[in-house]
């Protein structure tokens, strides 16, 4: 019995020793696969330098374009349109002529009211010779007081006249104007609506026409009310610009916040911006919609290819080629600058980070760099 023991014994020991042999075995291979040997091939890299560079820190946002000033043109008469002095789609300056209605009926009244006027006038005059004869016959004795009095009345009365009839004139002449239809503000008309011959009421809805101030104009986007505080700090100090872009343009329109709307749509958190754009090569069109790109700020900071930052269950990390190989380094990525990232912390700028071939690399790998092209030099969100 005991011998049976003891044989047990041992057998259990080098069973043991069989496994302890074998883990240590494929855990030394493992190591050995892992790690690059002297002949280990060199993996073709595509490489890039991390800069330190200004950045400047963006919003973006779908905007819209609205005219400064758009007057619908209305008559204010009932007529008849007589003439149209311009072209649909036109370029217009304040003060030309657009239509001209048929007013020979008022002509007609203000003559008359002329005619009135001077026939009151006339009468007046009568009326003073009146008032200064009697009253040199009043100063003689020679007439009643009564006579002079009535004479002081009827010279009112014609003076009232001449008052009023004038009024009536000025009133007509008011009317007259509204059949020369002239450009309110300078900008781009619209299609005509009415053209020579149509009829026109003042209760109409439907406008003549439509002028649209071009130059400049707004821009109206919505922004993170988060985004805020960040915002006014840039209008505050005077580094807060704007940027709109139209699909299809490579041109871009330039302008500056001119307002912040005083409250936040609770049912969206959004804050309305306004921006002023100059728009004197009319590259914006009112009602177009834009991608407005608004710069807060420009800061000092590490940039590297977007390409070049890869995620793991860690975080974000590079691979930086060191010595010919290659070494993995974490870093903080704090946002997006176009075609590259802004790197706060892990890399201090001047390091050679792959940007593409990140598949067949680990830590350590021998790399064989391609070249590249360097960080480019756009300026995108900062969070939107």
């Amino acid at each position: 019995m005991t011998k049976r023991k003891w044989l047990f014994g041992v057998a259990v020991l080098a069973l043991i020793g069989v496994a302890v042999f074998a883990r240590g075995y494929w855990s030394a291979e493992k190591a050995v696969a892992q790690q690059p040997g002297p002949g280990a091939r060199a993996v073709a890299v595509e490489v890039a330098k991390a800069v330190r560079r200004k950045v400047p820190v963006r919003l973006d946002a779908l905007g819209t374009v609205t005219p400064m000033a758009s007057v619908a043109l209305k008559a204010r008469v009932d007529t008849t349109i007589t003439a149209v002095h311009f072209v649909d789609g036109a370029h217009v300056n304040k003060g030309d002529p657009l239509f001209t209605l048929d007013c020979r009926v008022m002509d007609a009244q203000i003559t008359t009211t002329e005619g009135a006027i001077a026939r009151d006038k006339a009468q007046l005059a009568g009326a003073q010779r009146d008032v200064t004869r009697y009253t040199d016959l009043v100063s003689k004795n020679a007439t009643p007081v009564t006579n002079l009095d009535n004479a002081k009345t009827q010279a009112d009365v014609y003076k009232a006249a001449i008052q009023s009839d004038t009024g009536l004139l000025d009133n007509l002449k008011v009317q007259r104007s509204f059949c020369d239809v002239a450009a309110p503000i300078t900008g781009r008309i619209s299609a005509a609506n009415v053209k020579t011959g149509n009829f026109v009421r003042q209760a109409d809805t439907t406008p003549m026409a439509t002028i649209n101030q071009m130059a400049p104009v707004y821009v109206s986007f919505t922004v993170p009310q988060k985004n805020l505080p960040a915002i006014r700090a840039a209008i505050a100090a005077g580094t807060a610009t704007v940027e709109a872009a139209v699909a299809g343009q490579p041109k871009r329109a330039e302008g500056t916040v001119s307002m912040i709307e005083n409250t936040v749509d609770a049912s969206t958190g959004m804050a309305t911006i306004r921006a002023t754009m100059p728009n004197t090569d009319e590259l914006l069109w009112p009602g177009s919609l834009v991608t407005a790109e608004m710069t807060l700020r420009v800061e000092d900071a590490v940039t590297v290819p977007s390409n070049a930052v890869s995620v793991s269950q860690t975080g974000s990390f590079v691979f930086v080629v060191v010595d010919g190989k290659a070494k993995v380094q974490p870093v903080t990525v704090e946002r997006e600058a176009g075609l590259d990232s802004v790197i706060t912390a892990g890399l201090k700028g001047g390091e050679t980070v792959v940007t593409d071939g990140q598949l067949k690399l680990s830590n350590g790998t021998p790399v064989n760099p391609r070249g590249g092209k360097p960080p480019g030099k756009g300026g995108k969100t900062a969070g939107s």
